[in-house]
């Protein structure tokens, strides 16, 4: 039976009890009560009925819940001739399954969203015109046309001048974002601007937009293990029930004191107050661009007290950023720094593709290099516009030029320097380096304030550099020139301080996100490997994004705890209040009612959770 299906019934069996209890109180009014009472079994029996093969089922899989309860309440009552008080715990037995399905489906409304925005098919250029074809059918190379609105259906780079586009749905950035000619879009995103050519880099099944899909679903079928402590507390709450009702009925003789005490430990709905924080948790982080794909994975994030960080392409952006360009010759850098990106045009080393991006980032043209001999390891020898050209390390470089009067600039550790020759001449040196990412510092220190006490820095890159790129985050460790293998001793010797959160980016730390507590993956560049074995994925390429997804998880959790123990510990009372004949059935089930529906809609604010420092984009 599939959800609709489900929540019709439970609609059905709402109506039911209703109208019963409606129909009922009309007849007792109008003085029938003897009819009355009939109407009210009437409207009890079918929803009883239901119940108990809804528990038949949960006991063939092994699940006790505290519908037992329920169903003793109702079956009590009616035995005892109180109908009155077993038709307002039907209402209220079927209102709470239904006012369940609103929640879960509330909390999972931004979800939904996100998986309607899939797209079905791309328009494709095909023998100079266009054609719209399914996404099944689109290859890497497919040259497509995204129009003004459209969402971008594969993963693939810019080939107009310039992109704008909307990637709130992923990461939660309220402005659209300005992509020039050759930058990486990612699937999911909208087009914000005119329309642009974009030629697909991945099928439809291995963008970025579709992973992101599976992981959701994922999420939405995952059962926390919170949520299965809660069904383990049903257990000792059935069986406190059960002696409060029977100690009733042994000490004061009279029975309606146990259908009293049973009718208002009913709590309907009260277990699901865990499920349905989680799953708004899931919810609000996705909001956010931060992808955890399970409500385990939220509640463990929600207990981490040691984050291990990788350094490249994780604490540091990974792409090379050029610091300084020296000129020896009398050239303009940037003269320098188009010559050297035009020939570097025909290599693949991160080196190059950094000057190219530094080029057009400046706007500046890059003609087509000819003749062009790469030399691995060393440097790339090219010709453009009719000037020779050559670009790589300084000695490769001076071993065919010559050095020019002095000693060329001494890079830092942790930076490269590259040479530029034009001409037969050295013309100038380039100085990149790899920065931290924007708001690392501000997101450790997010961290600290949350709870976490110890963070590592784990990286196979030297003792020295890793020191120097690190100087003023307060770490309180460095390990370096780490093996995957030395990652993962890591991760499983910092368990002896509590759960461990592991975050980063390549195929190298894959063994060691899946040996954490809670793994963290880059998924917007990282490694397919890590996204596959992390339990939680960046949608954006950013790292203190992890601040707010720390933030959210904890307090999903704690409003979850709030719902169970105040909604038991107030059910509590309301037993003992009507062993002691302070409440009637009737009395009881409605106050064991309100208080259901009072932890249900605290379960509920986990979905306005407001990271603190971050902008909540406007829905479109």
């Amino acid at each position: 039976m599939d959800r609709a299906q489900t929540d019709r019934l439970k609609t059905l069996f709402l109506a039911i009890a209703l109208a019963g209890l409606a129909a009922g109180l009309a007849l007792y009014l109008g003085g029938h009560p003897e009819r009355a009472q009939t109407v009210w079994f009437a409207g009890v029996v079918p929803v009883l009925a239901a119940l108990v093969v809804e528990i038949l089922r949960s006991l063939a899989r092994g699940e006790v819940g505290l519908d037992i309860v329920a169903a003793l309440s109702m079956s009590a009552a009616l035995a005892f001739g109180e109908t009155l008080a077993a038709a307002v715990v039907a209402v209220m037995y079927s209102g709470g399954t239904f006012l369940e399905s609103f929640a879960e489906g509330r909390a999972r409304r931004e979800m939904r969203d996100l998986l309607s925005r899939v797209p079905r098919t791309a328009t494709r250029h095909r023998d100079g015109r266009l054609e719209e074809v399914p996404l099944d059918e689109l290859v890497p190379g497919d040259r497509l046309l995204i129009r003004q609105g459209d969402v971008v259906p594969v993963d693939g780079r810019i080939a107009a001048a310039r992109a704008f586009l909307d990637t709130s749905a992923l990461t939660g950035e309220s402005l659209p974002v300005r992509l020039e000619r050759g930058a990486d879009a990612l699937s999911g995103s909208t087009n914000a601007g005119e329309a642009f050519d974009l030629v697909a880099t991945h099928g439809a099944k291995d963008s970025t937009y579709a992973g992101i899909v599976r992981l959701v679903e994922e999420a939405q079928r995952s059962k926390a293990p919170m949520a299965r402590l809660a069904d383990r507390w049903s257990l000792g709450f059935l069986a406190v029930t059960l002696a409060i009702a029977l100690a009733a009925w042994w000490f004061t003789g009279d029975p309606i004191r146990a259908v009293a005490v049973l009718v208002v430990a009913t709590p309907c709905p009260l277990i699901l107050a865990v499920p349905v924080a989680l799953v708004a948790g899931l919810s609000r982080a996705a909001h956010f661009g931060v992808l955890v794909k399970g409500a385990g994975p939220l509640e463990a994030m929600a207990r981490i007290r040691t984050l291990i960080l990788d350094k490249t392409g994780t604490l540091t952006d990974g792409r090379p950023q050029i610091v300084s360009i020296d000129s020896h010759d009398g050239m303009a850098a940037d003269d320098i720094l188009r010559l050297a990106a035009a020939v570097e045009q025909a290599s693949k080393h991160p080196f190059a593709q950094a000057l190219v991006a530094a080029a057009r980032a400046k706007g500046l043209t890059l003609p087509i290099p000819a003749d062009v001999v790469e030399i691995p390891g060393d440097g790339v020898i090219g010709s453009i516009d009719g000037r020779r050209v050559i670009v790589g390390g300084d000695g490769f470089v001076a071993g065919r030029v010559g050095r020019t009067a002095g000693d060329p600039p001494q890079p830092a550790a942790g930076s490269v320097m590259v040479a530029v020759a034009v001409d037969g001449r050295m013309a100038g040196h380039l100085l990149l380096s790899d920065p931290l990412r924007e708001g690392a510092g501000e997101m450790l220190a997010s961290l600290r304030r949350q709870g976490i006490s110890r963070i590592l820095l784990a990286t196979g890159d030297r003792g020295d550099v890793a020191r120097r790129v690190t100087e003023g985050l307060g770490l309180d460790g460095i390990r370096a020139d780490l093996t995957p293998d030395g990652k993962v001793l890591l991760v499983l010797t910092e368990h002896r301080n509590g759960p461990v959160m592991m975050v980063g980016d390549g195929v190298n730390d894959a063994p060691a996100l899946a040996a954490a507590d809670v793994g963290v993956a880059m998924g917007a560049r990282g490694a397919a490997a890590s996204a596959e074995a992390a339990d939680v994925v960046l949608l954006v390429d950013r790292i203190d994004r992890i601040a707010p997804g720390v933030e959210i998880a904890r307090r999903s959790r704690r409003i979850a705890l709030e719902s169970v123990v105040a909604g038991i510990g107030l059910s509590v009372l309301g037993m003992i209040a009507a062993a002691f004949g302070y409440l009637t059935p009737v009395q009881g089930a409605l106050i064991q009612e309100a208080i259901d529906v009072a932890v249900i809609l605290n379960a509920l604010r986990a979905l306005r959770i407001r990271p603190h420092g971050v902008t909540i984009p406007h829905p479109a």
